[in-house]
C-alpha cells in the first residue's frame, strides 16, 4: 500500500502527452473520464505505466485534493487482504487492541487504486463487488455498514476474460469494473515515445538526487528505440539509471548502449564494481547504521566495502568469496531493524522512514525473518 507523492497536472500532461498514437488516445480517454465518478479499468503489460495513468485520473479529477491510495492485490497475503481493505474493529481477532482503518477508509474523498486486481482472492471479489454496487463496507468484526466515498480505479496485466473462463475471476465483478477501459500498449509498440521518455526520466533523476545521466548520442537513442522492452517503461528507467551509475556525465554511444540494454552482454566486473563504489561514495554512514542496528559499538574488524575501502578492485582480488548480494542484504536488514526501532515497532511508520510501501516492508521482513521484537 502507498500514499501518493505529489503529482501535478503538469507532470501528468508531460508523461501522457507523448508522440505515439496509442498514448495520445490514452491522454484523450483520461481527460474525458477523470472529471466524472466513473470506475476506470486499466489493462496493460507490467511496467507500462498503469499506476501513473491511475494517478492521472486522480489528479485531473474533482478528488485531486483527496488522498491517492494504491494497493497491489498480488502483494498482500491472502489472509490479510480483507483487513487491509476494510480495516478491523477492536477485538476482532487475537492481538487487535484498537480499531484500525482500512485502505477504503484511508482513501475517503479520494481515489483507491487496486493494482493487479486479477490476483485478488475469489472470496474477496464478492466483497469488493458490494463496495462497487452499494458504496458501503463493513470492518472485520463490525456490524455497522460504513459509506465508501471513494473512486475506485483497477488495473491488471492479466487477461481477465481468460481468468473468468478458468473460474479464477468473477464475471459479474469484471463487468462492474470494466465500465471505462483504458488499454496501454507495451513500450516496444510505441517506440516513438522513447526519446521524450529519456528526457523526462533524466529530469526526474535530478529531482531524486540520483545523479546526472550520460550524454547520449543519436546512435544511443536509436539503440534504445530498436531494443525489445519486455519490462517496458520500468525496464527503460532501470537501464538509464544503470547508465548513470556507470557513465554519469560521460558520452554514451550506440555500442555502449547496446551493452547496457542487452541482457546477454556482460559488463566488466572491475568496471562495474569501481562505478558502484564511486556512486555510493563514502559508505561510513552505512557502516555506522549497520553497527547501530546490530547493537555493536565497534566497527567490523574484517575489511569490507562498508569500512570505506578505497580500492574495490583490490578488495575483490583479496576476497574471491565475497558476495555483494549477501552484503547488501545485511545492510538492508540493518536499516529495517533501525527503522523499526525508530518507529517504536510500527511497520507503517518504519515503511515511511525507509520509503517502502507497507506491504513491501512486510515482504522484506518475512524474507529476512525480521521480527518487530528484534529491533
Amino acid at each position: 500500500m502507498g500514499v501518493s507523492t505529489v503529482v501535478t497536472k503538469d507532470d501528468v500532461l508531460r508523461y501522457l502527452d507523448l508522440p505515439s498514437a496509442s498514448m495520445r488516445e490514452v491522454l484523450h480517454l483520461v481527460s474525458r473520464v477523470a472529471p466524472l465518478s466513473t470506475t476506470v479499468f486499466i489493462n496493460g503489460p507490467s511496467g507500462s505505466g498503469k499506476e501513473f495513468v491511475a494517478r492521472a485520473v486522480h489528479c485531473l479529477s474533482r478528488r485531486e485534493s483527496g488522498p491517492f491510495i494504491a494497493l497491489n492485490c498480488g502483494a498482500v497475503p491472502r489472509d490479510l487482504i480483507e483487513g487491509e481493505l476494510f480495516g478491523s474493529e477492536k477485538g476482532a481477532y487475537t492481538g487487535s487492541v484498537k480499531t484500525r482503518a482500512g485502505l477504503i477508509e484511508m482513501a475517503e474523498g479520494g481515489t483507491l487504486f487496486l493494482d493487479e486486481i486479477g490476483d485478488m482472492p475469489h472470496d474477496m471479489q464478492v466483497k469488493l463487488l458490494r463496495v462497487l454496487e452499494e458504496r458501503v463496507y463493513t470492518r472485520i468484526g463490525g456490524s455497522q455498514p460504513l459509506k465508501a466515498d471513494v473512486r475506485i480505479v483497477c488495473a491488471t496485466h492479466r487477461n481477465l476474460e481468460e481468468l473468468i473462463a478458468d473460474r479464477q475471476f468473477r464475471e459479474d465483478l469484471f463487468y462492474r469494473i470494466n465500465v471505462f477501459p483504458i488499454m496501454l500498449e507495451g513500450l516496444s509498440a510505441r517506440r516513438a515515445d522513447i526519446p521524450q521518455l529519456v528526457t523526462l526520466i533524466a529530469e526526474r533523476f535530478k529531482s531524486q538526487a540520483i545523479g546526472p545521466l550520460p550524454i547520449f548520442t543519436a546512435d544511443a537513442i536509436k539503440t534504445l528505440q530498436n531494443a525489445e522492452w519486455p519490462g517496458n517503461v520500468r525496464q527503460l528507467r532501470n537501464t538509464l539509471e544503470r547508465a548513470g551509475v556507470l557513465y554519469g556525465g560521460e558520452t554514451v554511444d550506440g555500442e555502449t548502449m547496446q551493452r547496457l540494454v542487452s541482457p546477454r552482454q556482460k559488463i566488466d566486473r572491475e568496471e562495474e564494481a569501481e562505478a558502484l563504489w564511486g556512486a555510493v561514495g563514502d559508505l561510513s554512514l552505512v557502516s555506522a547504521a549497520l553497527g547501530s542496528a546490530l547493537d555493536s559499538d565497534d566497527p567490523p574488524a574484517d575489511p569490507s566495502p562498508a569500512n570505506g575501502l578505497a580500492d574495490p578492485r583490490a578488495f575483490l582480488r583479496a576476497n574471491p568469496e565475497f558476495s555483494l548480494k549477501d552484503h547488501i542484504a545485511e545492510i538492508e536488514v540493518a536499516f529495517i531493524k533501525a527503522a523499526l526501532a525508530e518507529a517504536a515497532n510500527s511497520v507503517s511508520s518504519a515503511a515511511r522512514i525507509l520509503g517502502y510501501q507497507r506491504t513491501t516492508l512486510i515482504e522484506r521482513m518475512r524474507k529476512f525473518s525480521v521480527q518487530r521484537e528484534d529491533a
